[in-house]
């Protein structure tokens, strides 16, 4: 994705994603036309983007990642590893 489109970057979101880009969308540039300024609105899309490199490299992945990541928020445990296993798994 060479240019950042809002309208890709929703287009290739997943799940919920697209109800949080939507808000953070809309809630970024109402206060950008407040401030008249655009910096908080490139990041966010910036941001978003990366979500959408993440998504698109390995979509099951990033599915298993935000359901960790769901469960962690509620509180419940989930199977970690250190880092030096991890670079050890990925022969690094």
């Amino acid at each position: 994705m060479s240019a950042i489109a809002p309208r890709n970057i929703r287009a290739a979101l997943i799940g919920s994603e697209v109800a949080d880009f939507d808000s953070e969308y809309r809630r970024t540039m109402a206060e950008a036309a407040e401030t008249l300024d655009l910096s908080p609105v490139l990041s966010m899309l910036t941001r978003w983007q990366r979500v959408v490199l993440s998504t698109r490299d390995d979509p099951d992945a990033h599915r298993h990642m935000l359901a960790a990541a769901a469960r962690l928020n509620a509180g419940d445990a989930v199977a970690t590893e250190s880092w030096q296993e991890t670079k050890a798994r990925l022969g690094l």
